[in-house]
């Protein structure tokens, strides 16, 4: 399928990976290939290892879960907080930033 109108230009910068992440989402990076140039990216990753012990049922069944799904167990996990603490912050009390 064609897209029709003038595409858009790549912005200069992005304000967050999310706003990159929509424009990417909407966009075909060939329709654009002449306008890249090569870079030198470097980046560090913030991120805290915390360990919660959990009922060996519980466990189990997350584990099992998990495998269903396709994700691993700490993937699944960390998607499930996150979206627990999301509808917390639906309730007024705004907890993720």
């Amino acid at each position: 399928m064609k897209r029709k109108g003038k595409k858009k230009e790549i912005p200069d910068h992005f304000k967050t990976i999310e706003e990159a992440g929509e424009f990417w989402d909407s966009h075909d990076l060939g329709d654009y290939w002449n306008q890249t140039k090569k870079t030198d990216l470097r980046f560090h990753l913030k991120r805290r290892h915390c360990y919660v012990s959990l009922d060996s049922k519980i466990f189990y069944k997350l584990l099992l879960l998990s495998e269903r799904e396709g994700v691993s167990v700490e993937t699944m996990t960390n998607l499930w907080i996150q979206e627990k603490l999301q509808e917390r912050g639906k309730e007024g009390k705004n907890i993720i930033r």
